[in-house]
């Protein structure tokens, strides 16, 4: 597992639910849980990239630190949670495209999309690589809550890569397109919560630029009944 893709979509979510469930048995809150999980991520990335690359099993480093947490608030009582100096937001939300008038333009728009959805659906690398402009970036937004790639990934090569192994393998998930922020995005969901909002910049390139939201605080108003 690369820091670049930090692994599939659902090895990110199972690996905080186990953190989450570690903090739980023994703080023996839920409420109190979500913090410890929180400041457990924000000190994963308060590493730098010599030292993320040095920890050969990430979860374990995970867990551990998670029960760290959880000692040194028994220790002193000090609560963890919100944490100051929470990482920053990469991306506060998809970010907005200009709203054109063609409706030829919006069509586009869509079929792309559309196409890239199948895609991912498919897990096709060299079919996603004919929607991507050849300088394509996809950035990642976890809000430090999950462990996803720091950095943006750049180049049609390296994005249908970095966006199959995301995806790859996904049990009990849909994938829909739908609108986001006006124009035709993705959502990803699994039993009816939604694990991904994935906004697109198209051009006559292909698409240019790819927005995924993480964050679990940011995907509620996504979930569906």
């Amino acid at each position: 597992m690369t820091e670049e893709s930090a692994g599939t979509l659902a090895e990110m979510l199972d690996e905080r639910r186990r953190l989450f469930e570690v903090a739980v048995w023994m703080s023996g809150s839920a409420e109190a849980a979500d913090g410890i999980v929180q400041e457990t991520y924000r000190r994963w990335y308060a590493l730098d990239d010599a030292e993320r690359a040095g920890i050969a099993v990430p979860r374990a480093w995970l867990t551990r630190t998670a029960g760290t947490v959880c000692l040194e608030l028994l220790a002193d009582g000090v609560p963890f949670w919100p944490p100051r100096g929470a990482v920053p937001d990469v991306l506060a939300a998809p970010r907005p495209v200009r709203r054109e008038p063609q409706g030829d333009v919006r069509d586009r728009h869509h079929r792309v999309v559309s196409r890239f959805a199948a895609a991912c659906v498919r897990g096709d690398v060299a079919a996603l690589k004919e929607v991507l402009d050849g300088e394509v970036t996809v950035i990642s937004d976890a809000g430090g809550k999950l462990r996803a790639a720091v950095r943006p990934v750049r180049g049609a090569e390296a994005v249908a890569r970095f966006v199959t192994v995301m995806l790859a393998g996904q049990p009990d998930t849909d994938v829909a397109v739908e609108s986001v922020n006006g124009r035709a995005g993705m959502v990803v969901r699994r039993e009816g919560q939604a694990v991904a909002v994935i906004g697109m910049s198209v051009a006559d390139t292909g698409i240019t630029a790819v927005w995924i939201m993480l964050n679990p605080d940011k995907l509620r108003h996504w979930h569906r009944p």
